[in-house]
């Protein structure tokens, strides 16, 4: 059975060990949301989890399930009249079976019942076609706007280009 929660302190290590494999290295490589190909380092780290854990300003959430413990998460910011969605993780071997649908379902059902947020907002690796197309099909839209990939800042990540940039992409949430 799968429920759906708040991430705790006691989530930190599981969450930093289900991002990394959603993300990065080979583990990455059995799901389609892999950054391997792009970047090497850490996606996350556990200060960063408890930064976010700590920020009244965030929210994280967790699916876990009876047998396999963490699934997924995905992490949510109140901004100036949007809520931001990060860090969207699927376990690589769950990926591609609808769980990502649902997580999605579970943050803009947060953004718009717990804080009223008329608006949902995401980065995505603008190298990352494939993955932007899925959230297209979703009802995010691409705004034109641009981000900086944050070169130099090593918490983020070993770029392996010197191109990457993120899109911006939003969806206005029913009432």
């Amino acid at each position: 059975m799968r429920i759906w929660r708040p991430a705790t302190s006691d989530d930190i290590p599981p969450l930093e060990a289900l991002i990394e494999s959603a993300y990065r290295g080979d583990a990455s490589r059995a799901g389609w949301t892999t950054e391997a190909d792009l970047l090497g380092g850490n996606r996350i780290s556990q200060a960063m989890l408890a930064d976010t854990l700590a920020d009244v300003d965030q929210h994280m959430l967790v699916c876990e399930d009876d047998a396999a413990g963490l699934i997924a998460c995905v992490t949510l910011q109140k901004r100036p009249g949007y809520g931001y969605i990060g860090t969207v993780s699927v376990r690589p071997t769950l990926q591609g079976g609808g769980l990502g649908r649902e997580v999605l379902a579970q943050a803009e059902k947060w953004l718009r019942e717990t804080w009223q947020l008329p608006l949902a907002r995401m980065t995505v690796i603008a190298q990352r076609p494939e993955l932007i197309a899925w959230y297209q099909r979703r009802g995010y839209h691409d705004t034109g706007e641009t981000a900086p990939f944050p070169y130099g800042d090593t918490r983020f990540g070993a770029p392996k280009r010197d191109d990457l940039y993120f899109c911006v992409l939003e969806k206005r949430l029913a009432a």
